[in-house]
Order: structure tokens, then sequence, then C-alpha cells
């Protein structure tokens, strides 16, 4: 146990401006800050408790996603009393969408924190939403359910959640697109392929097609981030129809 805390502690050893740059971040003092260590470890240090149990900041990622859904599920049913069960549900998501929560991550420049052996260039895009989330859990082990909750309106709700801009908002092209396929009865296909080019990085090529024909083409590093650049190119294409599933 005394190694994990050493490892753990060893941040403040070799960068003393942790504390300081936390402190600004949440708006007030940490009072445990064991949880905060671990809400910025990363699995590839391969630290393990006393128990052999895994110390990084998965486990409180999982709990800040529930943090976070439960104050804006709270903050929607006070603030729109006329929303359905359905209503609310989509909103929330768009509330914590995976996108919006890797902005509000790299705003925050959360991945300035972490204690990793892997380089920076090499996490993938979501790491900024799952420290978010991991920060939001560790808020709530070490201050209670108001500290999370008033960290959440500074952060999220106050600057960002607008009702009726929300209304408008796509969390996902190509959800809305399948759906729209589905409801209209009409077929699709995304025919993804390699297509590395003259790039150094790997680039993936996709033509969405409609009922046989096709709407749509788009290329991008990975084939989700092409399939839904496609999406979206199709619904512009389909806007009037599409426009009512959102």
């Amino acid at each position: 146990m005394k190694n994990i805390r050493n490892i753990l502690n060893s941040r403040f050893k070799g960068n003393g401006n942790f504390f300081m740059q936390l402190t600004k971040i949440l708006g007030f003092k940490p009072k445990t800050l064991k949880f905060y260590n671990t809400a910025f470890t990363h699995r590839s240090m391969n630290i393990k408790d006393g128990k052999g149990n895994a110390v990084n900041y998965e486990r409180l990622e999982f709990l800040g996603d529930a943090m976070l859904s439960s104050v804006i599920a709270s903050h929607l049913y006070l603030e729109v009393p006329s929303g359905d069960e359905g209503y609310l549900t989509k909103m929330r998501s768009k509330i914590v969408s995976r996108e919006h929560l890797n902005e509000l991550g790299r705003e925050l420049h959360l991945i300035d924190l972490v204690e990793s052996k892997i380089p920076p260039g090499h996490f993938g895009d979501n790491i900024h939403g799952n420290l978010f989330e991991a920060l939001v859990g560790a808020i709530f082990l070490d201050k209670g359910y108001k500290y999370c909750e008033k960290f959440i309106y500074k952060r999220v709700i106050t600057p960002y959640v607008d009702i009726q801009k929300l209304e408008g908002k796509v969390i996902s092209y190509k959800s809305l697109l399948i759906e729209w396929c589905q409801k209209e009865k009409k077929t699709f296909t995304y025919n993804v392929y390699e297509d590395t080019g003259n790039d150094d990085v790997r680039h993936f090529s996709v033509k969405l097609s409609i009922s046989d024909k096709v709407i749509a083409k788009a290329r991008a590093t990975s084939k989700k981030k092409a399939e839904e650049k496609a999406s979206k190119r199709a619904f512009f294409a389909f806007q009037n129809r599409m426009s009512k599933m959102i």
C-alpha cells in the first residue's frame, strides 16, 4: 500500500503545479488527493492496490458518468415540465454525448495532468471525455453530491445547456440516417475500404448508398469517422425530410 501511495504522490515531487492546476479547474481546494491522483492515472501505469485491484481512472469514469446523468436528468426534469420520458432522455443524451464530453475535457486541458507510459499523441480522442467523467467521480468521492452538482452546473449546464439549441442538435448523423431509413423502409449500405493514398496515417473511404443509389462519399482516419462524415452529407441531401426526426 505504501508503494502505491508513493507512486501516486510522485507527481507532486516532479510537478508542484498539479495541486494548483487542479484547484483552478475545480474552483475549490480538494480534500483527499488520492481520488484525483487516481482520476489522472492511466492504466498503462499498471498500478495495483494491496488486493491486486487495478488503480486507474476507469472506475471513476463509470462513477462520474452516473453522476453527470443524475444531475443533468434532475435539471432537465425541473427545467422542462412538459417533456415526456423520451424527450428528456434524448436531451440528456445530447448533453452527455461523447463529442461534448471530449470538448469539455479539451477545454480544461485535463490530458496535461495524466500520468501515463503512453505518449500523449497515441491517446484516442475519447480520453478527454473519459478524464472529465473520472474527475467528476473523484469530486463526488472527495466532497460529496453538492460539490459534484455545483461543478457540473459550473462546467456543463450553465455555459452549454440551452434547451432550444439542444432540440436542434444532432448527436449522430449515422444513427439519425439509419432511423430515417428504417422508418421510410429504405435500404442502406456503407461500403468502407482502406484508402491510404499518400498519407502517412491510414485512412478509410466510404460510399453510402440508399436504395442502391450512392448518396454520399467521405474519407477519414477511422471507419467510424468516415461513416459519420458520409451520413452528415447524406443528411443535408435529405434535410427537409430528416429534420423531422431530430
